[in-house]
């Protein structure tokens, strides 16, 4: 939440080529409702089903940029997907700089549930360890998005050059 998966993602797609999907607004499509609605209605546990389903079926569709909600990767069966089928990207930020960005909209549910520096502090705490599974980890830092895009290209450049283990025998 505020890394800055949406905004980043839509420019790498761009310097990739490659089309563009929010994992979020598939899910809203395929639900006809937000993901605020959703959470009221339904309960986390509901939207966790169909965002593991969405996804799913979007790492299906050719090769293309998915940003995905930062809940996404925390339930093992979606993480294990996203290894199979997908280069998975951490875009890192620290605390103050999720804060500054969360401000700006009010439609996170996660954040509804108390102080946002408290949620968010609790969310790094868990999240952050498994986050560091992905395949690659970039810092999102203030400044413009186009910044953290090259650091991304860099980043997967160099996974790409990096030598391949060999399976034992």
């Amino acid at each position: 939440m505020g890394a800055g998966k949406t905004s980043i993602g839509r420019r790498l797609a761009q310097r990739l080529g490659l089309p563009f999907v929010d994992a979020d607004a598939e899910i809203e499509a395929a639900a006809r409702s937000t993901i605020e609605e959703i959470f009221l209605r339904h309960g986390e546990a509901a939207f966790r089903d169909g965002e593991r389903r969405v996804i799913a079926r979007l790492l299906e569709d050719p090769p293309h940029v998915l940003a995905t909600g930062g809940g996404a990767f925390m339930d093992p069966a979606t993480r294990a997907h996203l290894r199979e089928y997908a280069v998975t990207v951490w875009l890192r930020a620290d605390l103050e700089l999720m804060l500054e960005r969360v401000a700006r909209r009010n439609n996170r549910p996660l954040l509804k549930a108390g102080d946002p520096r408290a949620v968010l502090e609790r969310l790094i705490a868990e999240r952050y360890p498994v986050y560091a599974e992905a395949d690659v980890t970039v810092d999102s830092l203030e400044g413009p998005p186009d910044i953290t895009v090259e650091r991304v290209l860099a980043a997967l450049a160099e996974r790409e050059a990096a030598p391949r283990r060999q399976a034992s025998p």
